[in-house]
């Protein structure tokens, strides 16, 4: 469950790798310009916010918030509260009341993570017009590594994320996605308040 756990924060904080582009046909253009637009627009230099939730019935269930904003990103739930100000890493577990800090862009913060970066150019792309939005399917090619499957729904107007579909292993996990704001983050909200956690234990593996 704690693969689970790390696989929802790396499709939520967004592990992007890109490598060049290829030919596509009609559709897999459209469906490819639809997904790096959204994508770009949680990621992007903006900035955004958005809440999330996820419950597989009897096994697992977690709700959430997460702040982007160009390298740095902030992530809240029930169990962590997570800093990235682009130089450091702060994880304040909440039940052992503890701080754990690296440096930003260390591997080590997560062992587990570094094997599930996105590389775009790996997924065959489809588009279908649904009645709740446009959804975007990304099929794992054969012999690439990385998430099965992905099924993005878009807002038809605004190319919001609205749900994100994965299936890993034998679990097939969405990922509701609501209060998506775009734009006008500040950067404050990276930047780890210290003096309200400093009664905490302290683990610096810098």
């Amino acid at each position: 469950m704690k693969r689970l756990y790390t696989l929802l924060y790396i499709i939520l904080i967004g592990t992007l790798t890109t490598v060049s582009a290829q030919k596509l046909t009609p559709n897999e253009q459209q469906a490819r310009r639809l997904f790096d637009e959204a994508y770009n627009t949680v990621y992007g230099p903006k900035g955004s916010q958005l809440t999330y939730a996820v419950n597989i019935i009897g096994i697992y269930k977690t709700k959430g918030t997460i702040w982007t904003l160009g390298k740095m990103s902030k992530f809240a739930d029930e169990k962590y509260i997570a800093w990235n100000d682009d130089v450091t890493y702060y994880r304040y577990e909440r039940k052992k009341n503890t701080v754990t800090i690296y440096s930003a862009h260390d591997d080590e913060r997560d062992k587990y993570a570094t094997k599930f970066k996105f590389y775009p150019d790996n997924y065959k792309y489809h588009i279908k017009d649904e009645k709740d939005g446009y959804q975007i399917t990304l099929k794992l090619k054969q012999g690439a590594k990385g998430i099965k499957e992905i099924r993005a729904l878009l807002d038809k107007r605004t190319h919001y994320p609205l749900s994100v579909r994965i299936k890993y292993g034998i679990f097939h996990v969405t990922i509701k996605i609501s209060q998506f704001k775009s734009g006008g983050i500040s950067e404050q909200i990276f930047k780890f308040p210290r003096e309200k956690y400093k009664d905490c234990k302290y683990i610096d593996k810098r």
